[in-house]
This record gives C-alpha cells, structure tokens and sequence, in this order.
C-alpha cells in the first residue's frame, strides 16, 4: 500500500442508487479500493436531485456503509457526478493573437484560451460546467492535439462547452454540502464512466460510450483521441421497469425483479414456453406471465434508447468506417441478457460491455468490477488526474489505511439487486419461473479542463 498518496472519494448520486467509493492507488499505479458503500435513492429523479433531504438521507446512509466498510476512513471531499436532462453541449471556437510571438507558445496562454470561452454566450439560467479543448490550430497548421512549445502569431481552437440548469447544479451542491462534505469538482457522468472503462488504444481507435443509468442513458464519443460529441438521453432502467409495471400489470418491485432475473433484450431469444408466476393480491389468484412478453416490452424501450444512439452518432458524423472500437456499453442497464447483440443489430456497429477493471487493482471482490460502478471509479480517477497536475490542492493522508478483507473476497450478503433497479425491497419478493415442458424442450483526464465549483457556490447557501 503506498501510503504516500491521497484517499480520493467518488460519490455517484444516481437516480436508482447512491454509491460512495474511497480509492487510492497503489506503487503500480493501480486503485485500490479502501471503502465502498451504497444505498437505494429516493430522492433524485432522471438524473436530478429534486427532493434535497431525501437526498441527503441517502447520502448518509451510503457514506456510513463506505465508512462502516473500512473504519479508519475520514471522508471530507468528494468528487461527484453530474447528468440529468438539463445537460447540454455545444461547440464554440476561439482564438488569440499571441502578444510576443518570438518565444513558444506557454500553458498560460492555453488556458486564458480555455478562460475566454466562460464568456461564451449560453441561454439564461444555465450556466456553463466544463470547457473541452479538441483541435488546436497555431497559424495555419490544424488539428495540432497539444501547440506548447510551438511557435506562431496566433493560435486557436475548437472547444466543447457543457452546460447545466443552475437549479440543478445548486441542488446538487446543497445537498452534498448539507451532508457535511465538500463538493471537491463536479464531473459529468458519461466522461467519468468512460475512464473507468476505456484504455488510450480506445480513445484514438474511435469509441462511442453509451452509459445506461437508471433515470438516463449518458452518451460521450471520442474519435482521434478527442472528445466528440456528449449527450444525455432521457430514459433509462427506470422506464423499462415501468414499462413492465404497465404493460404487465404488476407491482414495481415484482417489475424490476422480473427484468433482472428473467429480462432478455432481444425477444427471439425468449423461450416461448416459459411463464412466471406472479403470487396474485389479497386472495386473488395467482398471473402467469410469459417471458416472450417481458423481453417484448424490454426490447421495444431498449430499441428506443438505441435509435437516439444512432441519431447522436449521425448528428455529428461518427460511423462504422469512423468508429473502429464500435460501441462500450456500461452503467446497470448493460447487464441486461443479449443487450450486446441488440445493440449491434440497432446501430451497425460492434459492441462490448465496459468493466471497471481497467485501472483498478486486481485483488478486489467482483461487486466493485461490476458497470454500475463505473461512474464512480471514474470520478476517483479524475481526482488523480487533478492531483497529479497539481490542478488542485489536496490533503495527503499518511495514516495507514489498509484494504478491508470484505472488499478482496466475494461479499457474503445478498447484494440489493443492481442492473438498472430503482427501490428494490430487501423482503423477497415472490417470483417464481417455471417451463411448460414440450417434447424435447490515462492519460484520459489530462484533455480536460476542470470546472471551478466555486462558481457554483452562492451567498444564500450559507444560510443552509
């Protein structure tokens, strides 16, 4: 264990689940996990904190099982993740006519570029959360990935501009605050979950990543090694659940349990022949459903996210001949059965599932490898990224803080169900299956620009 490097937290506030995770890395480079917890969120809502003490509740209750987890934890800073509807991208372009062009070109001109672009004009009430750099340009020679040290007159580039309602981003800020922690830097989700599980191979080969949440589907598309395009696609897990609710007639927990344990993407891959028997309500006899039916109605939602996957990567030009590495698919939602082959049927391209092993240490329990938890391995990864670019300042913490035993061994209690569930119960529910028998039968940070979260902070939230 190197002692010698900060516990960096991530705190991913989903709108299915809240999940806290403490990491710090190892002499190989490698995160080790020191803590982890999670809990089942009840106030957030497509990516949104809209009830801010339900919120918090589920905050606390996430860091007090990351705490519980390993005990001598001290958790002050957190990184956190940010996505939602209200998010929005755009491209701008800038340039400036360097004041002295006899010396090269220095990281401070660069960032009064990046600066420059805060001005950018965006509707009123959002507010601008991130500015990317893509191609730089240094008089007329173009897509120039890093122009220090060269020399030139004047020197530009196109720029990625995300945006967030204020709203949304004050909510988010109360309610981290309001648990007693410190909002470190907010990270949008789909660039936090794609370096968790891409490499550098991935991001100069051509990669969409289609993180699919709870509440939303989070998209970032990188070509070249540059970021491409993000958006937020409004739906998620929680509406094939209610999709299952509805079309099936049953209890949202029974729906959720019923995708998880019996959901198929791809209906030709359902048995036919096979039917779920449902305990029927206050004396009423029991439902039989038939697992063809479930993977209709998932298939047909799946389908639908998927198409606005396809528009995104027309929208801005990314293809088969442009997207060697296909598309990654991770968050809860991709441990959906046959989603792989769904997805390329749908967009044409290749696709595989995205494991947040790529920076992580090998000697962790399979719960923390799983999608679900590729947010927040991300957003520790960003941490890293901050502090070894000295980006911000942080608290090294010498304390001995070893890895608990239950994080390097299969977990023993039955986890709450993950896939894209929302508010599972811990009592059982009974869901039966039976079969009618037939005859026979990094470097990846170092390209963005951190936001300033002070910007975020207001006068008002003192008063909190």
């Amino acid at each position: 264990m190197n002692n010698e490097q900060p516990i960096i937290v991530g705190l991913d506030i989903g709108t299915t689940k809240i999940a806290a995770i403490a990491g710090r890395k190892n002499e190989f480079g490698k995160l080790e996990i020191l803590g982890f917890g999670r809990a089942n969120s009840n106030g957030v809502k497509h990516g949104q904190v809209l009830n801010i003490d339900e919120t918090i509740k589920a905050i606390a209750v996430a860091l007090e099982n990351c705490i519980a987890s390993n005990p001598d934890l001290q958790i002050k800073e957190v990184y956190v993740g940010i996505a939602g509807h209200h998010i929005k991208s755009l491209q701008t372009r800038g340039d400036i006519v360097r004041q002295s062009n006899e010396e090269e070109i220095s990281q401070r001109e660069i960032d009064q570029l990046i600066a420059d672009q805060y001005k950018t004009y965006i509707p009123a009430g959002d507010q601008i959360i991130d500015v990317i750099p893509q191609e730089f340009t240094v008089d007329n020679f173009q897509n120039i990935p890093n122009p220090i040290g060269y020399g030139g007159v004047k020197v530009g580039a196109n720029f990625h501009i995300i945006t967030g309602d204020k709203n949304a981003i004050r909510n988010i800020n109360r309610a981290v605050e309001k648990s007693g922690l410190q909002t470190k830097d907010l990270v949008l989700q789909p660039l936090a979950s794609a370096a968790a599980v891409m490499g550098q191979e991935d991001i100069e080969a051509g990669v969409a990543i289609v993180d699919i949440g709870g509440g939303t589907t989070d998209l970032a598309v990188f070509y070249e090694g540059i970021l491409k395009h993000t958006a937020v696609i409004p739906f998620g897990g929680e509406n094939i659940t209610n999709d299952i609710k509805t079309g099936l007639g049953v209890l949202k927990t029974q729906a959720e349990q019923m995708k998880v344990q019996f959901g198929s993407a791809l209906s030709n891959e359902a048995k036919a022949n096979a039917f779920i028997t449902i305990p029927g309500m206050r004396g009423l006899p029991p439902k039989e459903i038939s697992v063809k039916n479930l993977a209709n109605i998932i298939q047909a939602r799946m389908s639908e996210i998927l198409d606005f996957v396809t528009y995104h990567l027309k929208q801005v030009g990314m293809d088969s001949r442009m997207l060697n590495g296909g598309i990654v698919l991770t968050g809860g939602g991709s441990q959906l059965k046959h989603l792989i082959q769904l997805t390329e049927y749908v967009t044409g391209l290749n696709a595989r599932i995205g494991y947040p092993n790529e920076h992580l240490a090998s000697n962790h329990t399979d719960e923390l490898t799983k999608p679900m938890y590729a947010t927040c391995i991300g957003l520790i990864l960003k941490g890293y990224d901050d502090y070894e670019r000295n980006r911000k300042l942080f608290t090294k913490q010498f304390k001995m803080v070893e890895i608990p035993k239950e994080l390097k061994k299969e977990i023993q209690e039955a986890p709450v169900q993950d896939s894209v569930a929302a508010d599972v119960k811990e009592e059982p529910v009974e869901v039966t299956a039976r079969t009618r028998k037939l005859a026979g039968i990094n470097g990846f940070w170092s390209k963005f620009k951190d936001n300033l979260i002070d910007l975020f902070k207001e006068e008002e939230d003192k008063n909190f």
